[in-house]
């Protein structure tokens, strides 16, 4: 990421809208939309994306058909003050994680997890608790998405190996 700042505008603001939407659609057709030509769009998009503003494009695909027909919110309690750093490293050696985050409140960190089923899931959960510095986990199962447009509804990643 560049780390000079960028102006940020209005005509940022819309190009970065209609790619949130849609990163799929074309300069000319948010040109058109903004009033720029999409020689400019472009350039814009270009100097988001060398700022930083923009850090990628990605696709949403619907977990079910990856194989992740269980999902869960797994909050971790440490023993003692384990790093963030440390806790990074355990959650990166698990492909079924598939977003996790220190958090306040009782809790040190809240994963999200995506599984085949209850017993891949519940066997993700014991590979999570052999970690020597992990005391407890408390697992929520998520029923339904109640806003399915989300990104969490979706996964931008590939289903773990079997």
């Amino acid at each position: 990421m560049n780390s000079r700042t960028a102006a940020f505008d209005e005509l940022d603001r819309k190009i970065i809208t209609a790619l949130m939407a849609n990163a799929r659609t074309s300069f000319a057709e948010i040109g058109a939309a903004i009033g720029l030509s999409s020689t400019a769009v472009k350039r814009r998009v270009d100097r988001l994306r060398d700022t930083g503003v923009i850090t990628g494009f990605t696709a949403t695909v619907r977990p079910s058909a990856l194989g992740w027909r269980t999902e869960a919110y797994v909050e971790v309690y440490c023993e003692g003050a384990a790093p963030p750093r440390r806790l990074a490293e355990v959650v990166r050696n698990h492909p079924e994680i598939t977003a996790a985050m220190t958090v306040t409140g009782g809790a040190d960190a809240l994963l999200h997890v995506r599984a085949r089923d209850v017993e891949h899931f519940e066997e993700v959960l014991e590979r999570i608790r052999v970690e020597p510095f992990i005391r407890k986990t408390i697992s929520v199962m998520v029923l339904s998405h109640l806003l399915p447009e989300s990104p969490e509804a979706g996964a931008s990643q590939p289903a773990p190996e079997a």
